[in-house]
């Protein structure tokens, strides 16, 4: 067993084992080729390693190589015991044996201070007032495993410590490992009777849901148990249900005090469950609903792929009430490319323009996004690969730019607005505006196939199948623009009135 199945749903890890021939996910893929490419980047960037290339005799390699005490193995594959399978990005040597570091396409720390990180290039813990580290079960079950299997194989240092380095790529966060192993030892057990048959799963609404294939299926049977995980999130519903309550009817009247292990207000969750009842998917938290308006507004969307670069920048203006429609920045030549510098470049000016012309025409101005970390991630990125080349805007400038006001999240304003019942998801929450996408399939791991083949990745298509692609990304893009300018609009309305208030 590999440490994926050491987390998420029992009942998902059931289903898939029973259905082991099931067609695979392509937005699985995507995002494995993404991971790839990632650890490729961090791998690129290390002097000194002893890599261990994949296929038959990895194991071998890679005990030959822990034998022989090599400093730093990357892409060590360790021997199977007791059940267990799996890899490490990275195992560096320790006085007394070796400690497990993975390489993650997401974040392990943030802004703040409490963490112990260690330099890329060598092994020297010591606390980090900079940064405080972001918990991620997934990667403490996978460094617990591998601690296991180091120890299994002879290989473990004593100090039971791990690392992990995230997207920014520019430490290993420390890890305490020797804690987890009690609660490691206790999941890798339980999953193991899961995998063999001999525990029984059930049915439970919780985050994976959204993108499980197996979600219509399990719906239908809590939908029948009007179970209150349907409107209570993984974190709250064990609270919920040790507290007596467990269907959404049950919710829907509780009187009682705040349930203990319940950290969203009963309140909402009570407001949540009225509306499910009822039909809706929106709940306004208050009377007025306030969202940022200007004289002139642009929305924008990007499209990136993968790590590779964004190749698109979609713009959608209105000035003083009317629409003046979309405007896309876009490379088609495969990302990385230096054109990119053009299509942004090209992208900044626009709307500094708009943001110029209304400041001196006496107009507010406003940039609205949907989610603002992909777009903030691409903005800097761009801003420092094509630092120097024509009309290319400093760092600071888009540092500047999007700390202001003037840079608006509408996930952020949704969240301050509603309580929603299926999530924050731009498509969740723009069809209760009256918006719907004109391409049934869009989405963003959808948008990463089009793109393939658009730019002919993917080989075997023509310059028609190419073209139709690039077409369905922009019409996509148009629409994500739209949804966020028309979600506005409704916020802004006395359509919205007619939504509940938690209070009713």
């Amino acid at each position: 067993m590999s440490a994926r199945a050491l987390t998420g749903c029992r009942h998902r890890l059931a289903l898939d084992t029973a259905a082991s021939g099931a067609d695979p996910d392509p937005g699985m893929a995507l995002r494995v080729e993404a991971a790839s490419v990632f650890r490729a980047s961090v791998r690129d960037r290390m002097a000194g390693l002893t890599v261990i290339e994949p296929g038959e005799g990895a194991v071998t390699r890679t005990l030959d190589a822990l034998a022989r005490g090599a400093d730093r193995v990357w892409g060590g594959v360790l021997p199977t015991a007791h059940g267990r399978r799996g890899h490490s990005e990275l195992l560096i040597r320790v006085a007394d044996g070796y400690v497990p570091v993975i390489v993650v396409n997401h974040k392990v720390s943030d802004p703040g201070a409490g963490a112990t990180t260690s330099p890329l290039d060598r092994w020297a813990p010591a606390p980090d007032e900079t940064v405080r580290v972001r918990q991620h079960r997934g990667d403490q079950m996978r460094l617990a495993h591998l601690t296991r299997m180091l120890q299994d194989a002879g290989h473990a240092s004593s100090s039971l410590l791990g690392g992990s380095v995230g997207v920014d790529g520019a430490r290993i966060v420390v890890h305490e490992i020797g804690p987890l192993l009690p609660q490691y030892d206790e999941r890798f057990a339980d999953r193991r009777a899961v995998l063999a048959g001999t525990s029984g799963t059930e049915p439970v609404r919780v985050a994976e849901c959204r993108r499980c294939p197996w979600w219509p299926q399990c719906e239908s049977v809590l939908a029948a148990q009007r179970d209150v995980s349907l409107v209570a999130d993984g974190r709250s519903a064990p609270g919920l249900r040790a507290a007596g309550v467990t269907t959404v009817d049950q919710l829907a009247e509780y009187a009682g005090p705040q349930p203990e292990d319940v950290p969203v207000p009963i309140a909402d969750l009570r407001a949540m469950a009225r509306a499910w009842r009822d039909g809706q998917v929106l709940v306004r938290r208050t009377p007025e609903v306030r969202v940022r308006r200007a004289d002139v507004e642009v929305d924008v969307d990007m499209e990136s792929y993968q790590e590779y670069g964004a190749y698109l920048w979609g713009t959608w203006l209105r000035r003083d009430g009317v629409d003046e429609g979309y405007r896309p920045f876009a490379t088609w030549e495969p990302v990385p490319t230096r054109d990119e510098a053009r299509s942004f470049a090209a992208f900044w000016a626009f709307l500094m323009d708009r943001r110029a012309e209304a400041h001196a025409a006496g107009k507010t101005f406003a940039a609205y996004c949907y989610s603002q970390n992909a777009e903030n991630k691409w903005l800097l990125a761009s801003a420092d690969r094509f630092a120097g080349e024509p009309g290319i805007p400093t760092r600071r400038a888009v540092e500047e730019f999007i700390a202001s006001p003037e840079w608006v999240d509408m996930f952020d304003a949704v969240g301050d607005a509603f309580l929603s019942l299926e999530g924050r998801g731009l498509k969740k929450v723009a069809p209760v505006a009256g918006f719907h996408w004109r391409d049934a399939e869009a989405g963003g791991e959808a948008s990463m196939l089009w793109y393939r083949v658009g730019v002919g990745i993917d080989p075997g298509f023509g310059d028609e199948d190419r073209a139709a692609q690039r077409e369905r990304i922009l019409a996509y893009n148009e629409d994500d623009v739209k949804a966020t300018a028309a979600l506005r609009e409704f916020m802004s309305s006395e359509r919205v009135n007619a939504l509940p208030v938690v209070g009713d």
